[in-house]
């Protein structure tokens, strides 16, 4: 029987980020993580689980030491991208969204003979190699961001013969059922990874007052209004007209993120956008080119706490338009109908916000 590799990236930290934080929201990070390290799989892995936080992959042949580690270093690194990502890009205030790049990573890689079992016409991996492979995510490692390669694995790749200079390897074994397993790990520092800094999107700024302004007190705190502003789940529930929101129902909303308004009359594709608010306030925008006669249109939803657990939304539409025509049909009507449309959407929003909390 020949030797195949068996590899588990898992995410460290997955159980107290999840039990500590808004569910949902953690549900969509950790989904979006476990997507980036699909998406890094270099070796032509095959998967076989998905285990909550971990990914199980198995590969037929063994790999050279040093397409392990490449392996190995690519997952970090698209790990430790995303993070950045996510923490530069954020919009949504909670917990889950603010605690994400403590998330950590680590993966074990084992090999020896492998066996599967037939489920539903599904081939899994199975045996006594599939057991060890995941005793050895239970170890004595002082740290959450490391590679473990057992010493089988070590073996079969002749580990010392790699390059690579990330990783900085030191032996150490535990006892799993009544036998030592050895192990050779690799702390890995995120700072020593190449890392390509997030692109700065959606940040704007403007020189000149807002074209139209208001201000809406709700009975909720801020944090919660602007989930409901911000999650795209909720949108059609207060604005009406529209008959369907494209949008990605995995993804937090942040920086860049994007949701298509399908209406009668045709879509309105929006990204999501910020400005430089005021100390404590929580600041959300949207940013469309779709609507004539404007070139861009931009509306911000600024949140900040009142006492008693209050919150007040102040919203802000600015508008661009270059030609003298377009100007002239700003003035005469798609202001009145930019201002009736924006006032009856956060009516409609009061309303939403009244039957939902009458409901708790």
């Amino acid at each position: 029987m020949s030797r195949a590799l068996l590899f588990l990236p898992d995410i460290s930290g997955f159980t107290e980020f999840v039990n500590s934080t808004e569910v949902e929201h953690s549900q969509h990070v950790i989904a979006e993580l476990l997507e980036i390290l699909l998406s890094a799989n270099q070796l032509d892995l095959q998967l076989a689980e998905i285990e909550g936080d971990a990914l199980f992959f198995y590969r037929d042949s063994i790999p050279s030491a040093d397409a392990l580690l490449a392996q190995m270093e690519s997952m970090f690194t698209a790990f430790y991208e995303h993070l950045q990502l996510l923490e530069h890009n954020r919009i949504c205030p909670c917990h889950a969204c603010a605690s994400a790049p403590n998330l950590q990573l680590k993966i074990i890689a084992h090999s020896g003979p492998l066996q599967f079992i037939s489920v539903r016409n599904t081939k899994k991996p199975f045996g006594p190699e599939v057991i060890q492979a995941h005793r050895l995510m239970k170890n004595s490692v002082e740290s959450n961001n490391y590679v473990l390669i057992s010493q089988s694995l070590a073996s079969d790749v002749e580990l010392p013969s790699s390059s690579r200079d990330l990783f900085r390897f030191e032996t150490g074994s535990n006892h799993y059922d009544n036998q030592e397993i050895h192990y050779h790990y690799s702390i890995v520092l995120p700072q020593e990874l190449s890392l390509t800094p997030p692109e700065k999107i959606g940040r704007v700024h403007f020189e000149r007052e807002p074209n139209f302004t208001m201000e809406t007190e709700f009975p909720i705190p801020a944090s919660t209004l602007m989930e409901y502003i911000t999650n795209y789940q909720y949108r059609q529930s207060w604005t009406s007209g529209v008959d369907d929101l494209k949008y990605n129902e995995h993804e937090v909303t942040r920086l860049g993120t994007t949701h298509v308004c399908v209406l009668k009359t045709g879509t309105l594709d929006f990204e999501a956008v910020t400005k430089e608010g005021k100390e404590g306030q929580l600041v959300y925008g949207e940013m469309t080119s779709s609507p004539p006669p404007v070139d861009r249109i931009y509306q911000f939803y600024i949140v900040e706490d009142l006492p008693g657990g209050r919150s007040k939304l102040t919203n802000e539409v600015f508008w661009e338009a270059r030609s003298p025509i377009k100007k002239g049909l700003i003035a005469l009507i798609f202001r009145r109908v930019v201002v009736r449309n924006v006032r009856s959407a956060i009516d409609q929003l009061q309303n939403f916000v009244e039957r939902r909390h009458s409901q708790k």
